[in-house]
C-alpha cells in the first residue's frame, strides 16, 4: 500500500470510537473476536465488521487455530501514522518560531525584543 493510503486507512480506522476501544483491548492481550465483542451492546457481526476495517489498516492481526480467530494489535501503521503527526508538528512549531520573530522584530527592530 502507498504511504498516503497507509495514512489514511490508519486516520479512517481509528475515527470511530468501538475501533479504538477494540485496538486498546488488543494491546493487553491478543484475544478472539467473541472476547472482543463481549463488552460492546452490539452483535458480533457489527464488532466483526469493526475488527475488519482494522484488519485492513493494518492495526490488526488475525490467526487461525482451527476454528478460533485470534486477533493481536500490530502498532506499525500506528507509528507510521504518529511520524506523519510529528512532521506536521515540527512544521508548525517551526512557522509560530519564526512568526514569534517577526513580532518581535516589528515590536522593537532594534534589538527584536518585545517592548
Amino acid at each position: 500500500m502507498v504511504e498516503h493510503q497507509v495514512i489514511d486507512s490508519v486516520f479512517s480506522a481509528l475515527g470511530d470510537p468501538t475501533r479504538r476501544a477494540i485496538l486498546l483491548r488488543l494491546r493487553r492481550t491478543p484475544a478472539t473476536v467473541t472476547d472482543v465483542a463481549a463488552p460492546f451492546a452490539m452483535s458480533l457481526n457489527a464488532v466483526s465488521k469493526h475488527v475488519k476495517v482494522l484488519e485492513r489498516a493494518g492495526l490488526v492481526r488475525r490467526q487461525r487455530r482451527g476454528r478460533e480467530h485470534l486477533l493481536s494489535a500490530d502498532p506499525a501503521p500506528l507509528k507510521r501514522a504518529a511520524k506523519w503527526l510529528i512532521d506536521y508538528q515540527e512544521f508548525w512549531d517551526e512557522r509560530l518560531d519564526r512568526m514569534e520573530r517577526v513580532i518581535q522584530q516589528f515590536n522593537n527592530p532594534k534589538t527584536g525584543r518585545e517592548k
